[in-house]
């Protein structure tokens, strides 16, 4: 992953999110995705914090955009990883980071978000 890779991810991924398109943000991401963030306990009630693949997530990011209608991520910094990128933005949740793994592929396999709750 180099930087001009992942600010390509960071740009697109982005765009998908504030324009509230849950078909283009999932399609940055394998069918069997994991998805680990504290947020997931509070908004599905699932106390590990985890979810697997694009129904149960989407169905997680479909709750948030609807509890979150202004939802807006303005991104502050891309840091680059070996076959990984991490975000740091703000959102509703306050500043945010995440991080994610992608596959050989190039989508996302595994995905970690961070708040500064």
């Amino acid at each position: 992953m180099d930087k001009e890779q992942a600010r390509k991810f960071a740009d697109a991924w982005l765009a998908a999110w504030n324009a509230h398109d849950l078909k283009r943000i999932l399609s940055h991401y394998e069918e069997d995705f994991e998805m680990a963030s504290p947020a997931i306990v509070s908004l599905m009630g699932q106390a590990s914090g985890i979810l697997k693949g694009k129904q149960s997530v989407g169905e997680y990011w479909s709750q948030a955009l609807e509890k979150y209608p202004q939802l807006h991520f303005q991104l502050e910094h891309v840091l680059c990883g070996a076959n990984s990128v991490t975000l740091i933005y703000q959102g509703v949740l306050g500043l945010s980071a995440e991080v994610f793994h992608f596959s050989a592929a190039g989508k996302v396999s595994r995905a970690y978000a961070h708040y500064d709750l």
